[in-house]
């Protein structure tokens, strides 16, 4: 374990010298944008989430106007971020709940937004640490899956045990930006079809490092 931890303690360290200016790629103004934008990140890269949300948070501000929203609106609206019928009705399940328990206001522990429709420990640990700085847990996506297994620290594949595993072994403090690390990685360097291993600063504490 204390040789596990001297390792994951080198990986943010040499993560942090890399990407000093890592967070979320989603673009929002406040907690509610951030939920709907998470939301619609499923399956979904961030990048066409960026697109769609101009022209949705300009039709739509708050989660009542989302409830009163025309459901086939509201699908025309995100249908490119795929799965569109299911993400419109969480998203407007997500405003009806906030609207009915929680005085419209989006709320800022896991376990009422846990009880939100459309929102897992994933999305929840997003918002949490974006919307409102609150440290829970560590928001496990593709990336950070694929990274914690490439790199060994976890061998599990269902993201909440490798959440767990990770939680473990990094610091409290990391839980947030270790999220944000390992996608920049994971997007610019250990890049899934063709790893650029040459030019990783985590290759010599990588097992998995084709070099």
């Amino acid at each position: 374990m204390k040789q596990q931890n001297k390792s994951i303690n080198e990986i943010i360290i040499l993560l942090q010298s890399e990407y000093p200016n890592a967070k979320t790629a989603l673009l929002f103004s406040n907690p509610w944008e951030l939920l709907v934008s998470t939301i619609l990140s499923a399956q979904c890269t961030d990048a066409v989430v960026n697109q769609i949300t101009p022209a949705l948070f300009a039709r739509f501000r708050t989660p009542r106007e989302y409830v009163e929203a025309d459901i086939e609106e509201l699908e025309r609206l995100i249908h490119s971020c795929g799965f569109y019928r299911n993400k419109a009705k969480n998203i407007q399940g997500a405003a009806r709940k906030i609207r009915d328990n929680f005085g419209e206001k989006v709320p800022s522990t896991m376990d009422e937004l846990i009880t939100l429709p459309g929102v897992a420990r994933k999305t929840a640990n997003v918002v949490l640490y974006n919307a409102f700085g609150v440290i829970e847990g560590i928001a496990v996506d593709t990336h950070v899956k694929r990274l914690s297994n490439l790199l060994a620290l976890s061998f599990e594949h269902n993201p909440d045990r490798i959440e767990k595993d990770l939680m473990a072994i990094i610091p409290h403090e990391q839980w947030g930006n270790i999220t944000h690390l390992l996608i920049e990685h994971g997007r610019k360097i250990c890049i899934a079809r063709r790893p650029r291993c040459n030019q990783c600063v985590l290759v010599k504490l990588c097992p998995s490092a084709k070099i």
